[in-house]
């Protein structure tokens, strides 16, 4: 809902200038650093600088909850003691300010504001108590401690860096341009595919606070980062002690639960809905909420033609479009319809702007119709949107979990040892569903494998994302093996769970949730994108509460073989949780991955957008892309119609839009180590 900048002078920075001079020069650059995201925040701008200089805050709003100037960042008590700047939502905020409210003086309705009451009242422990997505930094002037800390699932962003001495956290990489940042590449994470599973990003220095992580440095030492929370899953080897009919109960229950909080606001709200299962749920409960009684934003309606749903239709020959089975998802509801169009111009004339924004180098155009449906929404009157992330990684519904699944017999859930007597009817039933994943991927059978964390590895979904033309000079960034890195970037407790106590299935979820979704889905069709237009969008499928329970559900009632029809049901217990709510022709269809067309013609819109961006003297100004691949694979793109050649071509233009938007440097053939998040520190 909003964005935030932050800087704390770390002991070595020189404390002798002028404090009046350099509050002066620190409040102008905290003012350019907010300017960069003040799309994010429309409706207020604050920030605080302690009187000594070391430490500041800024925030820009976007009024959800308490509309009044009360809700204004950054938040303080009552003695100025606790500063705090939130970015995002806090669910069952109501409940804590009334148990709080004895000893805790609340001058606003916020729930940003809980935070600081929190905390007072738990100590670092306060985390653990939140629940939503959210971002955020607070300082304790008598601790002198520093924290900022991220939601669970990484729903917001939040990067840090170091430059000159001071320790600077921003939701956003670009608003730390104003305070001297130079950016350089970061070829070896490049090339390792790093940014994408681990904190460190594709630029040299700056880093994320991961889900469910926090960083705190006491006394203005450097920072230390801990986790507080993190997915867990049952020993593979116990048996499940309840029936499917309870597991199905419950998480209706616990879905529909989530879906009330989040319909909580001040404001208009509405639903992203594609033909998928998924969002399509999620407008399902809305409407029965609705029609029960609960609140949809600022209106009491139990109406249903009030709930405002949008989707993106792609052009009807691309073969992907999924509107129509939107929009009689829709007419079943009764709900108001919204279809955005997103054709090739749509595409081409929104390309630079969203790589500029999502700060993501995604190889699909698919964050261009996020962003057009985020600006249909908006136009519609409405700030939040509730949509459906996290569901295909907590219900098992990717292609590429199905060899995951089938690897090893599932003990949880006794009945499923009958899938394992027909391998061959099995492996041929996963590979026609793997035939239209992205992946591609042949799989035989692995029945004599020895379990190990490779077994249930989706690195290679990983490198997917980083096929790129890189000049023969890069290969001396390649330290070690990738996928071994990959693996240890969880540390060696999870990979110990990986190789010896979880299903492989729930090993790779794991990878994927921690990986894919927190740094790329969410990114680059989610938060960042979505702010653009200052929608709040709100993933009901994204609650702890639920991911807690539905973490320890037996693989077999996720993915579940249909041997009639000789196909895999995928999120087979959310099918049926969510019965009531979707059509039958959701409730039945097979998952399709959202991913926008690939084939483009020549001399049209898109090709002279890539055409323009992919300029000899831009790719040489990258430094470390080979110019005559780029050519070659540009030409496949779209004289061969090759998907693959497309994918790559698009991620080197993305790459250029970051060098010319962050003056970034061209990279030279040196040799450089993989960083340590506190190398710099």
């Amino acid at each position: 809902m909003c964005g935030l900048t932050a800087f704390l002078a770390l002991n070595e920075v020189d404390t002798d200038q002028s404090i009046s001079a350099s509050s002066q020069a620190l409040a102008s650059q905290i003012n350019d650093s907010l300017d960069l995201v003040k799309h994010r925040g429309p409706d207020a701008r604050g920030q605080w600088i302690s009187l000594d200089t070391r430490v500041g805050l800024g925030h820009v709003r976007l009024s959800i909850i308490d509309l009044s100037p009360a809700g204004n960042q950054p938040f303080h008590d009552k003695d100025n003691h606790i500063q705090a700047v939130v970015n995002g939502e806090l669910y069952d905020y109501e409940r804590i300010r009334n148990e709080l409210a004895d000893e805790y003086e609340f001058v606003s309705k916020s729930d940003s504001e809980i935070v600081i009451a929190l905390y007072r009242r738990y100590g670092l422990s306060f985390l653990s108590r939140l629940r939503g997505e959210f971002a955020l930094v607070l300082w304790d002037v008598k601790q002198e401690r520093f924290i900022a800390a991220r939601d669970r699932y990484g729903i917001k962003s939040l990067y840090y860096t170091v430059i000159n001495g001071r320790l600077h956290v921003a939701t956003e990489m670009k608003s730390f341009l104003p305070f001297g940042w130079t950016p350089e590449w970061d070829v070896a994470n490049l090339r390792g595919m790093g940014w994408v599973y681990g904190a460190n990003m594709f630029f040299k220095h700056v880093h994320r606070i991961e889900p469910g992580q926090m960083l705190v440095s006491d006394h203005f030492q450097p920072a230390q980062l801990t986790t507080y929370w993190d997915l867990d899953y049952p020993d593979k080897k116990l048996a499940y002690p309840g029936t499917e009919a309870e597991v199905i109960a419950r998480v209706r229950e616990l879905l529909l639960e989530s879906v009330r909080l989040r319909l909580r606001a001040d404001v208009g709200v509405g639903v992203f809905l594609s033909g998928g299962l998924d969002s399509s749920a999620v407008a399902g409960m809305t409407a029965h909420l609705m029609r029960q009684g609960t609140n949809l934003g600022n209106e009491t309606t139990s109406d249903t033609s009030k709930l405002s749903c949008f989707t993106v239709q792609f052009e009807k020959d691309s073969g992907i479009d999924e509107s129509e089975i939107a929009r009689r998802t829709a007419e079943w509801l009764g709900v108001d319809f919204h279809a955005v169009l997103l054709d090739e111009e749509t595409i081409a004339s929104r390309l630079e702007d969203t790589i500029w924004y999502t700060e993501t180098p995604f190889p699909d155009v698919d964050g261009m119709g996020r962003l057009a449906i985020a600006e249909a929404a908006r136009a519609a009157g409405k700030k939040v949107v509730l949509t459906g992330e996290g569901s295909d990684e907590h219900f098992a519904g990717y292609a590429d979990l199905m060899w995951s699944y089938l690897s090893e017999p599932d003990h949880s859930w006794p009945a499923s040892s009958a899938i394992h007597e027909k391998r061959e009817e099995i492996e041929t039933a996963i590979n026609r569903v793997m035939a239209q994943a992205v992946s591609r991927v042949r799989v035989t059978s692995k029945s004599d494998a020895v379990h190990s964390p490779s077994h249930a590895s989706l690195f290679a979904r990983i490198a997917w994302f980083g096929r790129l033309p890189f000049q023969s000079w890069t290969e001396q960034n390649t330290h070690g093996d990738p996928e071994s890195s990959f693996f240890q970037s969880f540390g060696r407790k999870i990979v110990d769970n990986m190789e010896q106590r979880w299903h492989p299935l729930n090993s790779s979820q794991y990878q994927f949730t921690k990986s894919v979704l927190a740094n790329c889905i969410l990114r680059y069709i989610g938060d960042n994108i979505d702010m653009v237009y200052q929608i709040e969008t709100r993933p009901p499928f994204l609650d702890h509460h639920l991911t807690e329970y539905v973490n320890t559900i037996p693989p077999s009632l996720k993915i579940r073989y249909d041997p009639e029809r000789r196909i895999f049901r995928e999120k087979h217990v959310l099918r049926e949780a969510m019965r009531p709510f979707i059509t039958h022709e959701v409730a039945n269809r097979v998952k399709q991955p959202y991913l926008a067309p690939t084939r483009y013609k020549e001399n049209g819109p898109v090709y002279h957008t890539l055409r323009r961006l992919l300029t000899k003297s831009n790719i040489q100004n990258l430094g470390f892309i080979d110019w005559n691949q780029v050519q070659e694979t540009f030409k496949r793109a779209f004289s061969d119609d090759d998907p693959s050649a497309f994918r790559s071509t698009l991620s080197v233009a993305q790459l250029v839009v970051l060098a010319q938007r962050f003056g970034v440097k061209p990279a030279s053939p040196v040799w450089s180590v993989v960083e340590s998040p506190f190398d710099d520190m």
